[in-house]
């Protein structure tokens, strides 16, 4: 049987592509350090967070910037349709120091996506999405809700203001 050289082409072809397509998924597996959603951060009963009782819950406290020995801990309650701290105050955490985000919330799913960077994390009742980030720039980035969580949605914004080591206040204790 005679093949085309036309054929052998466009089979070589495809056997390349293939070969590409499979090597950008394992990149983007292993490269540039995306991981998935998981329970790292624990789990809360939304309804404490809810009713604010954060005095109840182990392993999340009351929504703020919190400057301890461990680092910059940024505690965040994200609502139908704002994030607290985030939308009415904005987020202020320093340049250079990585800080961990601590986000939950007490109603449906959300999304914390910063614009900008490479932030981006399902918000999920009932679980501490935790994820740690350094920010090398001082600059302001919104934060957005990418998850459809109702018919405010479209203004479900917020903000976090990186600042110089220097001028950051430390937030609360």
């Amino acid at each position: 049987m005679h093949v085309h050289r036309f054929e052998k082409l466009w089979f070589g072809a495809s056997l390349v592509l293939i070969v590409a397509f499979i090597g950008t998924i394992i990149y983007g597996a292993v490269g540039p350090g995306v991981a998935m959603v998981d329970d790292s951060g624990g789990t809360v009963e939304p309804s404490v967070i809810a009713d604010g009782n954060y005095e109840q819950v182990e392993n999340f406290r009351e929504p703020g910037v919190y400057d301890t020995d461990d680092g910059v801990n940024v505690y965040v309650v994200a609502r139908q349709y704002l994030f607290q701290p985030g939308s009415s105050e904005p987020i202020e955490v320093p340049a250079g120091e990585p800080v961990t985000f601590h986000v939950t919330t007490p109603d449906v799913t959300h999304g914390f996506n910063l614009a900008g960077t490479n932030v981006n994390s399902m918000v999920i009742p009932g679980q501490i999405a935790e994820f740690t980030v350094t920010f090398d720039e001082t600059g302001e980035y919104g934060i957005v809700c990418h998850e459809y969580c109702g018919s405010g949605h479209h203004t479900m914004e917020g903000q976090v203001v990186v600042v110089e080591q220097s001028e950051f206040d430390g937030g609360d204790s």
